[in-house]
């Protein structure tokens, strides 16, 4: 699987520091475990976000192994507050991330991330 999946992420792909829509946390995200799974941290709080309820997460993985299913598409377990979810994230652009977040199988939230760049 992992030879259909490099390809597609040449120029662009998953690995960089992305910000969410609402512009106040930041993830870098890196290939880990066998270089074809993806693992996101989350490195920076503001606009409000750098609060007592979301510190503790700062510097902690939001996403750890997820490994891949399809071309520019991985599954895992995102950590949200101290929940487990099932996570899915899709490269939609050379500059977008979706993010789906699912508990309970029933309840999702999908969020945008954009490559951040100063």
């Amino acid at each position: 699987m992992a030879a259909s999946v490099l390809p597609s992420m040449a120029a662009g792909g998953p690995e960089g520091i992305w910000e969410i829509e609402y512009r106040d946390s930041r993830y870098d995200i890196n290939f880990c475990g066998d270089g074809t799974q993806l693992c996101a941290e989350l490195i920076w709080l503001g606009n409000g976000a750098d609060n007592a309820e979301n510190l503790p997460y700062l510097n902690t993985m939001l996403l750890e192994g997820a490994t891949p299913v399809a071309p520019g598409r991985w599954k895992g377990t995102l950590n949200l507050y101290g929940h487990k979810a099932a996570g899915t994230i899709t490269q939609v652009g050379q500059d977008q991330l979706a993010l789906q977040g699912c508990f309970l199988a029933v309840i999702c939230k999908t969020f945008q991330l954009y490559r951040y760049t100063k």
